[in-house]
Protein backbone atom coordinates (compact mmCIF):
# COMPACT_ATOMS: atom_id res chain seq x y z
CA UNK A 1 0.00 0.00 0.00
CA UNK A 2 1.64 3.69 -1.14
CA UNK A 3 1.77 5.85 1.84
CA UNK A 4 -0.07 8.91 1.30
CA UNK A 5 1.56 12.03 1.18
CA UNK A 6 -0.18 14.72 2.03
CA UNK A 7 -0.07 18.35 0.19
CA UNK A 8 -1.96 20.88 -0.47
CA UNK A 9 -4.27 18.79 -3.71
CA UNK A 10 -4.85 16.37 -0.55
CA UNK A 11 -8.48 15.89 -0.14
CA UNK A 12 -9.35 16.65 3.57
CA UNK A 13 -11.33 13.11 3.85
CA UNK A 14 -8.39 10.79 1.83
CA UNK A 15 -6.09 12.23 4.64
CA UNK A 16 -8.09 11.68 7.68
CA UNK A 17 -8.82 8.81 6.16
CA UNK A 18 -4.91 7.40 5.55
CA UNK A 19 -4.28 9.11 9.28
CA UNK A 20 -7.25 9.70 11.60
CA UNK A 21 -4.90 11.21 14.21
CA UNK A 22 -5.05 14.27 12.57
CA UNK A 23 -8.09 15.15 12.73
CA UNK A 24 -7.30 16.81 15.95
CA UNK A 25 -3.97 18.52 14.99
CA UNK A 26 -6.38 19.93 12.05
CA UNK A 27 -8.81 21.43 14.35
CA UNK A 28 -5.60 23.22 16.72
CA UNK A 29 -4.66 24.69 13.50
CA UNK A 30 -8.04 25.99 12.86
CA UNK A 31 -10.95 25.93 15.49
CA UNK A 32 -13.37 26.29 11.89
CA UNK A 33 -12.37 22.87 11.60
CA UNK A 34 -14.49 21.00 14.15
CA UNK A 35 -17.60 21.04 11.61
CA UNK A 36 -15.60 17.87 10.54
CA UNK A 37 -16.81 15.70 14.00
CA UNK A 38 -20.48 16.31 11.64
CA UNK A 39 -20.40 13.06 9.69
CA UNK A 40 -22.32 14.02 7.03
CA UNK A 41 -20.08 17.29 6.13
CA UNK A 42 -17.34 14.26 6.46
CA UNK A 43 -18.80 12.27 4.24
CA UNK A 44 -19.80 15.60 1.90
CA UNK A 45 -17.80 18.77 1.83
CA UNK A 46 -14.29 16.79 2.74
CA UNK A 47 -14.45 14.35 0.41
CA UNK A 48 -14.15 17.14 -1.87
CA UNK A 49 -12.47 19.71 -0.06
CA UNK A 50 -8.37 19.70 -0.73
CA UNK A 51 -6.28 20.89 1.85
CA UNK A 52 -5.73 24.45 0.12
CA UNK A 53 -9.01 25.19 -0.02
CA UNK A 54 -9.45 24.29 3.87
CA UNK A 55 -6.41 26.40 4.29
CA UNK A 56 -8.50 29.32 2.79
CA UNK A 57 -11.38 28.98 5.02
CA UNK A 58 -9.45 27.79 8.08
CA UNK A 59 -7.64 31.66 7.30
CA UNK A 60 -4.22 29.70 7.78
CA UNK A 61 -1.28 29.87 5.25
CA UNK A 62 -1.50 26.20 3.13
CA UNK A 63 2.29 26.07 3.54
CA UNK A 64 2.16 26.00 7.51
CA UNK A 65 -1.03 23.81 7.27
CA UNK A 66 1.25 21.29 5.44
CA UNK A 67 4.31 21.58 6.68
CA UNK A 68 2.47 20.87 10.36
CA UNK A 69 0.43 17.56 9.37
CA UNK A 70 3.49 16.07 7.42
CA UNK A 71 5.70 16.42 10.62
CA UNK A 72 2.91 15.04 12.98
CA UNK A 73 3.30 11.62 10.57
CA UNK A 74 7.23 11.89 10.15
CA UNK A 75 6.63 13.13 6.37
CA UNK A 76 9.39 14.96 5.47
CA UNK A 77 9.15 18.74 5.06
CA UNK A 78 9.96 20.39 1.33
CA UNK A 79 11.86 23.63 0.80
CA UNK A 80 8.32 24.64 -1.52
CA UNK A 81 4.77 23.46 -1.42
CA UNK A 82 2.71 23.71 -4.69
CA UNK A 83 -0.20 25.88 -3.95
CA UNK A 84 -3.83 26.31 -5.79
CA UNK A 85 -3.19 29.73 -7.36
CA UNK A 86 -7.22 30.97 -7.18
CA UNK A 87 -7.47 34.33 -6.37
CA UNK A 88 -10.84 34.75 -5.20
CA UNK A 89 -12.56 38.43 -5.70
CA UNK A 90 -13.17 40.37 -2.73
CA UNK A 91 -13.50 44.11 -5.14
CA UNK A 92 -16.70 45.13 -5.91
CA UNK A 93 -16.91 44.49 -9.51
CA UNK A 94 -18.78 46.44 -12.36
CA UNK A 95 -21.52 43.59 -13.22
CA UNK A 96 -22.78 44.07 -9.42
CA UNK A 97 -26.05 45.96 -8.93
CA UNK A 98 -27.95 45.37 -5.81
CA UNK A 99 -31.33 45.65 -7.75
CA UNK A 100 -29.99 42.69 -10.14
CA UNK A 101 -30.27 40.07 -7.54
CA UNK A 102 -31.95 37.43 -8.75
CA UNK A 103 -31.98 34.94 -5.70
CA UNK A 104 -30.90 34.39 -2.37
CA UNK A 105 -29.54 31.32 -0.61
CA UNK A 106 -28.64 30.98 3.06
CA UNK A 107 -26.55 27.96 3.53
CA UNK A 108 -26.24 28.51 7.25
CA UNK A 109 -29.31 26.34 8.26
CA UNK A 110 -28.68 24.05 5.36
CA UNK A 111 -25.11 22.82 6.81
CA UNK A 112 -26.38 23.25 10.70
CA UNK A 113 -28.69 20.55 9.45
CA UNK A 114 -26.32 18.38 7.57
CA UNK A 115 -26.85 18.98 4.18
CA UNK A 116 -25.01 20.15 1.51
CA UNK A 117 -25.67 23.10 -0.63
CA UNK A 118 -23.31 22.76 -3.62
CA UNK A 119 -25.85 21.40 -5.52
CA UNK A 120 -28.48 23.94 -4.72
CA UNK A 121 -26.57 26.59 -5.73
CA UNK A 122 -24.74 25.31 -8.73
CA UNK A 123 -28.48 24.54 -10.05
CA UNK A 124 -29.24 28.23 -9.16
CA UNK A 125 -26.45 29.85 -10.83
CA UNK A 126 -27.03 28.16 -13.92
CA UNK A 127 -31.06 29.21 -13.81
CA UNK A 128 -29.77 32.52 -13.86
CA UNK A 129 -30.61 35.19 -16.70
CA UNK A 130 -27.59 37.14 -17.97
CA UNK A 131 -27.45 40.35 -16.07
CA UNK A 132 -29.09 38.23 -12.94
CA UNK A 133 -26.72 37.80 -9.53
CA UNK A 134 -27.30 35.06 -7.08
CA UNK A 135 -26.56 35.75 -3.25
CA UNK A 136 -25.39 33.09 -0.98
CA UNK A 137 -25.10 33.37 2.62
CA UNK A 138 -21.90 31.20 4.08
CA UNK A 139 -20.60 30.57 7.47
CA UNK A 140 -17.27 30.33 5.43
CA UNK A 141 -15.34 30.93 2.74
CA UNK A 142 -16.73 28.10 -0.02
CA UNK A 143 -13.32 27.32 -1.50
CA UNK A 144 -14.64 24.28 -3.27
CA UNK A 145 -17.87 25.66 -4.22
CA UNK A 146 -15.83 28.97 -5.73
CA UNK A 147 -13.21 27.35 -7.23
CA UNK A 148 -16.00 25.16 -9.06
CA UNK A 149 -17.41 28.46 -10.49
CA UNK A 150 -14.50 29.43 -11.45
CA UNK A 151 -14.52 26.70 -13.60
CA UNK A 152 -17.40 26.77 -15.07
CA UNK A 153 -16.65 30.40 -16.37
CA UNK A 154 -19.20 31.94 -13.63
CA UNK A 155 -18.10 35.42 -12.34
CA UNK A 156 -17.69 35.63 -8.24
CA UNK A 157 -17.49 38.25 -5.61
CA UNK A 158 -16.90 37.52 -2.14
CA UNK A 159 -17.52 39.72 0.89
CA UNK A 160 -16.48 38.89 4.32
CA UNK A 161 -18.94 39.99 6.54
CA UNK A 162 -17.18 38.95 9.99
CA UNK A 163 -15.25 35.90 10.64
CA UNK A 164 -18.42 33.60 10.60
CA UNK A 165 -20.73 35.02 7.61
CA UNK A 166 -19.72 35.69 4.24
CA UNK A 167 -21.54 36.85 1.46
CA UNK A 168 -20.72 35.50 -2.03
CA UNK A 169 -22.32 37.22 -5.25
CA UNK A 170 -22.28 35.00 -8.72
CA UNK A 171 -23.07 36.20 -12.48
CA UNK A 172 -22.49 34.56 -16.00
Amino acid sequence: MNELIITPKTKVAEMLDAYPQLEDALIDIAPQFKKLKNPVLRKTIARVTTLGQAAIVGGVKVEEMVSKLREIIGQNNTTSIETENTTYNTEKPQWFKESLIAQTIDTREMLNAGEHPVHEVLSSIKKLNDSEILKIITPFIPAPLIDKTISLKYKHWLVEQSTDEYILYFTK
